[in-house]
């Protein structure tokens, strides 16, 4: 029999969060259930966040960092960033003490239907990697293919402005997705190709080779590309876009010792790399149409917050500006913007967003800003679903696109799921985290209106949790340092949360 070890006291035991206990060197987390306790890897699977960290709601374990969810029952994985369920321990209760045996029990795994279907998911990145395991872990036993523009294996995307333009990883170094053996011991055919042209209508593509494919079932989860700037300049060398890890050595490789880095557009991913070049300590202008990064999410405080942050660290805003062209002898030397304002530069960053990356679509109708509209189960036609940076979806009753890495997964585990003949429809709460001068910010919810904000805590600080109200409900929440209660409200806000309610989990955590 193998060895159990008493570890706790039942009684000491909470059931809104976990208790890390370390046995023989491993650390397991304890999750109560009434007079049961359940007993897990302590780690998250997907960066290792602690999960005592995290909080236990409606019958989930919520990550703290990037909110990942499991069930409390089993350890199953209910939504990513992880791609992977909680290792289970096995665990008894006698006269009130906890006992756990550190032999990990055997995963939960379905059992593979035998198929003949090929399924093809187009796109290699957050939501196309997700749709390619889940498909796997919900038991399809067919042909998988995933198709990708770049080389390599996946990787988080997000890594590059938050920590490669710091300095802190190598481009390579971006964490993968999934390794190279994962994919081949799942069955799961990689293939580095571009697809020109697909017609749903036949359920045919075409790459670039001039290869033709006949799919059974289709996820489009190729994102979206930078837009450039259609500025004169534009194509001299020092004037970048920020997408993938090329992209990013690309930058690095062309970083002055020391100079001046402009960057057009004050989005996430243009102040995150604001933030990472001013730690690699050059000079950085941010030139932004608005005059507060921001406040179309957050409201002009938070605007304005974030503003006085960078300026704090040094950074230079030209707002409200616009680039109108960039002069330099093959090699950017000035930036040139609407008011007269000449601005020298070494290098320019240019995030003013993307574009669904569409084009070879054909006889499919598109939105007007060249997305994929589909339906609650995000089907575009029979058989072909869209997910992610390139899908419009129905969201709080309107269409809606969402540009977020962790919705983009989320969308793309529920069309593996639907592929599978379910009716299931996006139900969670979007949510993102950005990365500003060492601080890191949660923001959950896709308020489009709201007529109130409810501070928690000090802006000045850097602790707080700001709830962005609409008649007293909340549909907003923008924190920083105070991952546990967002941890709980990323999973209460699936239903209508009113103020009180979400002051006392505030309050409490």
């Amino acid at each position: 029999m193998k060895t159990m070890h008493p570890v706790a006291r039942l009684a000491d035991l909470r059931e809104d969060r976990g208790t890390a206990v370390e046995i023989e060197g491993t650390e397991i987390l304890l999750l109560r259930v009434g007079d049961e306790v359940r007993a897990f890897q302590a780690q998250c699977p997907h960066a290792g966040a602690p999960l005592a960290e995290g909080a236990v709601c409606q019958g989930r374990l919520v990550c703290p960092w990037h909110k990942a969810s499991f069930a409390v029952d089993d350890g199953h994985l209910c939504e990513p960033p992880a791609l992977d369920a909680l290792q289970r321990y096995p665990v008894d209760v006698r006269d009130g003490e906890v006992l756990v045996g550190t032999e990990p029990l055997p995963a939960q795994t379905a059992e593979p239907q035998s198929d003949d279907r090929l399924f093809i998911v187009i796109g290699a990145g957050a939501a196309g990697t997700a749709a390619a395991a889940a498909l796997r872990e919900f038991g399809f036993g067919g042909r998988l293919l995933l198709i990708g523009r770049e080389p390599g294996e996946p990787y988080d995307r997000t890594a590059l402005s938050k920590f490669v333009l710091q300095g802190d990883k190598a481009p390579d170094e971006a964490p993968p997705l999934r390794e190279a053996d994962f994919f081949r011991q799942q069955r799961i055919e990689r293939l580095h190709a571009e697809v020109t042209r697909l017609d749903p209508q036949l359920r045919q593509l075409e790459l670039a080779n001039g290869q033709t494919l006949s799919y059974d079932g289709c996820v489009l989860a190729n994102g979206g590309e930078p837009r450039p700037l259609d500025v004169p300049g534009a194509e001299l060398k020092g004037v970048h876009l920020l997408r993938t890890r090329a992209d990013a050595a690309a930058i690095l490789a062309n970083l002055p010792e020391e100079g001046r880095v402009v960057i057009v557009g004050a989005s996430f991913i243009g102040l995150e790399a604001a933030s990472a070049l001013r730690k690699q300590g050059l000079a950085v202008d941010v030139v932004s149409p608005v005059s507060l990064p921001f406040v179309k999410q957050m409201g002009e405080t938070l605007g304005q917050h974030f503003k006085t942050l960078h300026e704090a660290n040094g950074v230079t805003f030209h707002a409200p500006n616009e680039v109108v062209g960039f002069t330099g002898d093959d090699q950017v030397r000035q930036v040139s913007l609407k008011d007269g304002t000449h601005l020298p530069a070494d290098l320019v960053l240019v995030g003013t967003g993307i574009a669904p990356a569409t084009a070879f679509l054909a006889n499919l109708p598109l939105a007007e800003d060249g997305s994929v509209p589909v339906d609650t189960q995000l089907q575009a036609t029979a058989g072909l679903y869209a997910v992610g940076d390139l899908a419009t979806f129905p969201f709080a009753g309107q269409p809606t696109r969402i540009e977020h890495w962790r919705l983009a997964q989320q969308h793309g585990r529920l069309a593996a799921r639907n592929l599978l003949g379910h009716a299931e429809r996006y139900a969670d709460v979007p949510f993102f985290w950005t990365l500003h001068h060492g601080k890191r910010y949660e923001y959950l919810g896709h308020p489009r209106q709201w007529d109130d904000m409810h501070l928690d805590g000090s802006l000045g600080d850097q602790t707080f949790v700001a709830l962005l109200l609409a008649e007293d409900r909340v549909v907003g929440v923008v924190a920083c340092q105070r991952e546990r209660a967002t941890a709980i409200l990323a999973q209460r806000m699936r239903q209508p949360l009113g103020r009180a309610e979400a002051l006392d989990i505030v309050q409490a955590n």
